[in-house]
């Protein structure tokens, strides 16, 4: 198995390089930059765009932001009209008037080091910005891969144990229908019945936590937070259980026809017996394994549309954003970061593979 790790870790290496080169290679032949975005604001045609810009162009010219202009494109598009000097220093202040090879590769070499630089538009390093909507992220992402499980997995193991069966018909109505419409309708639903939208007013409309929160004590903060927490988790967790009540009955099922448990079942053990005793931990071997990326799934994809409309700034929010307005450092240095973890998420998926059932040798089916 060490092995295994040891090829699955450099094999990392060429496969976050790929997808860095061609999402560079996308984004530059997007129209726009950031210094579209910013001559738009000076010539008055960008009000709604958030930048730090009238300090910045005034500042040395020498001071590029290393590795926070790594893209460029056409960024005189829209520039008519201004000085082509005050131009001139924005592109070297943003680091575009290097060859677009030299960006990438001091990308690539600053981002090894994590040094990620700063946002274009917002105050403050990359990480200082990640950190900051973590927490929102992290709570979203954690509660609802959490209660996906708890819902989805005692689900599938009924519906596959009583398949075909007037349970197992309208159980799997409610979950194509979950499966059908997308979270953030939920999310609107949720908020019209239960927000103050048109009928109750239970549960807080916005945020992570009151303005009061400060003041609560230790149990009222929890108290408050998970209060805050129920419609958005609530909304994810409709949208997400589906598949994984699917996956979870389909297991249990091509493992309940299998041989060995008919010779169990011969024995005369119990159908519970047989149900736990052996089937379950083959059949959730797909299932529990999987959990990293499903995590990584909900935390940083799942969530934009939710956080949106129930006011949470999170990770979604922010990637949203800095794709809008361009800002290069945010989204690269996000792409690196989480791509990073998503890959050694699913190694780790692997190595769950083998602690759920040491019969499994991946270093045998390589040779």
């Amino acid at each position: 198995m060490t092995a295994y790790i040891f090829k699955r870790l450099l094999l990392i290496v060429p496969t976050l390089f790929a997808i860095m080169v061609l999402n560079f290679v996308i984004v530059q032949a997007a129209p726009g930059g950031p210094i579209d975005q910013i001559v738009a604001q000076l010539q008055g045609q960008n009000t709604d765009s958030t930048a730090r810009i009238s300090g910045n162009t005034d500042s040395e010219t020498g001071q590029s932001n290393q590795n926070s202009g790594q893209v460029g494109g056409d960024q005189s598009r829209g520039a008519r009209g201004l000085d082509p000097q005050l131009i001139k220093r924005l592109e070297t202040q943003f680091g575009f008037d290097k060859p677009l090879p030299e960006r990438f590769f001091g990308m690539i070499a600053d981002y090894a080091m994590f040094d990620f630089g700063d946002s274009f538009f917002k105050s403050g390093t990359v990480v200082e910005l990640v950190l900051d909507k973590m927490p929102v992220s992290i709570s979203l992402g954690l509660w609802t891969t959490l209660l996906v499980y708890l819902v989805s997995i005692p689900l599938g193991i009924r519906k596959a144990v009583r398949d075909g069966s007037q349970f197992d018909v309208w159980t799997s109505g409610v979950i194509i229908l979950g499966y059908a419409i997308p979270g953030f309708l939920f999310a609107v639903l949720l908020i019209v019945l239960f927000a103050g939208g048109s009928y109750l007013q239970i549960f807080p409309l916005r945020g992570l936590v009151s303005d009061n929160w400060e003041d609560l004590t230790l149990l009222g903060k929890a108290y408050d937070y998970l209060w805050h927490m129920v419609l958005p988790v609530t909304a994810m967790v409709i949208g997400g259980f589906a598949s994984l009540t699917m996956l979870t009955k389909n297991s249990f099922l091509d493992e309940i026809n299998k041989q060995y448990v008919l010779t169990a079942k011969a024995k005369g053990l119990t159908e519970r017996a047989v149900l736990y005793g052996h089937v379950f931990r083959n059949a959730m071997l797909i299932v529990v394994a999987g959990f990293p990326s499903a995590f990584v799934g909900v935390l940083f994809t799942g969530a934009l549309f939710v956080e949106i409309i129930f006011s949470l700034d999170g990770l979604g929010l922010l990637g949203f954003e800095a794709a809008l307005s361009r800002d290069y450092p945010v989204m690269f240095g996000t792409l690196y970061f989480f791509t990073l973890l998503g890959l050694l998420l699913n190694l780790l998926g692997d190595v769950m593979y083998t602690l759920i059932d040491p019969r499994i040798d991946f270093e045998s089916r390589e040779g």
